[in-house]
């Protein structure tokens, strides 16, 4: 490979004909939202806090810390017809994709009443409900829609049911590369023209003492409660929390673009003398050789790269290994790298959805976050300790706008796919003086009024408070 292509960015808008990504939503361990969850990047937070009052503490090895998110217990079902007995039979992950859902549709400029009756693609992105067993077995008072509100294919058909959409539904299972497969389903429908756009949504709630256990005991744990991907004192991830959606369609539909999607690719380790859970070096190599090759855009455009990073014992050493081998050998700066999970945990089937939602902040800034909990290089990393790789554990500017992320299941189903950035100049919508502006908000309920006014105090310079006074 020519190591001169950085030179040559790859053109954006050929046609139209690409998939963007034109609406998010989600709610991230103690971050309720986007903006909260860019503030607490950017301020080093670690978003990682002490179990309390989850379940109880029987058994010495069960992790303290845990990324947890808040409200998993609300729910406004007024919004979506749906009565409060039903509600109750509806897990909580199903609630929340639903709220996220729409939220991701409206951040994209459209009502979601103009989706009715399109053929609109609902994927989601899971692993483990986690709601099962108290919803299936515990509950001795169980009413008929309990086994339909905790199945896992009711993530995507309630999604479809609610919103009136036709188009193919269902979940994807991978494990920890739930979201990225997900978005690669959704990529192939639009781009094959059987669906002009696409909701990817994706949840993790770890309510289950027994499964925490169980990584644990499998050795994946750290049994210090920090995650600290590519640091010399790694010594396992935490678990977390996130549910997150995103919308996503061709970009000459599209009212907003906060990334572009060229490409995204699969692939599976196949069979392995160490086990199924062991990363394969060789076929994550040849899936990011392969990625570039098909997508026509060299890697040497790659000004950061966030890795899957689960600061295991042998998956660090393992990914960085693979992307020095086929992105790197001829590359002439070092590739910068980070993990979103040293911030806030890993969100297993929806931890893609972390790391997409941390790549669109930064395209949104300009500025890639840090790492935190990171002090010196592996040992056993060689990339890393020459400089080949360099860990981002400072705010990085962004000049090009190319980013790499990958994204690995535990049973060896791999994903890596880039995100461009909009290059397009943003025309500020900010008032043009300080004049005082009166701003009129209405509300099904008076808390749903105070949170309103509450963003656009606490978020006057976001575009939701700038849109707002504007209008006004």
């Amino acid at each position: 490979m020519d190591s001169t292509a950085t030179s040559e960015p790859w053109d954006d808008f050929v046609s139209g004909e690409e998939i963007v990504i034109s609406g998010i939503a989600g709610r991230f361990p103690d971050s309720n939202n986007m903006d909260q969850l860019r503030e607490n990047l950017f301020n080093k937070i670690d978003l990682v806090t002490e179990i309390c009052g989850r379940w109880k503490r029987d058994y010495v090895d069960l992790p303290k810390r845990m990324g947890i998110i808040h409200n998993f217990d609300k729910f406004d079902a007024d919004f979506f017809g749906i009565s409060s007995q039903e509600a109750h039979t509806l897990a909580p992950e199903i609630r929340m994709l639903l709220e996220h859902a729409s939220e991701a549709i409206m951040d994209a400029g459209i009502n979601p009443k103009q989706l009715r009756g399109k053929n609109t693609a609902v994927i989601i992105g899971s692993s483990f409900c986690e709601t099962q067993s108290k919803f299936l077995y515990e509950d001795l008072e169980m009413r008929g829609l309990n086994i339909i509100g905790c199945s896992k294919s009711t993530m995507a058909s309630m999604l479809s049911y609610q919103l009136g959409l036709n188009g193919p539904s269902y979940v994807v299972d991978t494990a920890c590369s739930s979201t990225l497969y997900a978005l690669a389903a959704g990529y192939r429908h639009i781009m094959s023209g059987e669906c002009e756009d696409a909701i990817i949504g994706t949840a993790s709630g770890c309510f289950h003492a027994t499964i925490n256990l169980q990584f644990a005991r499998l050795g994946v744990l750290s049994p210090t409660g920090y995650c600290k991907p590519f640091d010399t004192n790694a010594d396992g991830y935490v678990r977390s929390e996130t549910v997150g959606v995103i919308y996503v369609q061709k970009a000459k539909n599209a009212k907003r673009i906060y990334a572009i999607c060229p490409h995204i690719k699969t692939n599976s380790d196949g069979y392995k003398e160490e086990g199924i859970t062991y990363p394969s070096t060789k076929i994550q190599s040849t899936l990011l050789s392969e990625y570039y090759q098909e997508c026509g855009i060299s890697p040497f455009c790659l000004e950061y790269f966030e890795a899957h990073g689960t600061a295991t014992k042998i998956g660090d050493p393992q990914e960085i290994n693979a992307i020095y081998n086929a992105l790197c050998k001829d590359r002439k700066t070092p590739l910068m790298i980070g993990s979103v999970k040293s911030n806030l945990g890993h969100a297993e089937p929806a931890s893609g959805f972390t790391q997409i939602a941390k790549v669109i902040i930064a395209f949104e800034t300009g500025i890639v976050p840090p790492n935190i909990h990171y002090t010196s290089p592996r040992n056993d990393i060689d990339a890393l300790r020459n400089g080949a790789i360099h860990v981002v554990d400072e705010p990085m500017p962004l000049k090009s706008g190319y980013v790499g992320i990958n994204s690995f299941g535990f049973g060896g189903s791999n994903a890596h796919m880039s995100l461009i950035w909009n290059r397009k100049h943003k025309i500020s919508n900010e008032p043009k003086d300080d004049s005082p502006r009166l701003v009129i908000l209405s509300g099904c309920t008076e808390e749903l009024v105070k949170v309103f006014l509450n963003n656009v105090s606490r978020y006057f310079k976001n575009n939701f408070a700038i849109t707002i006074l504007k209008i006004n």
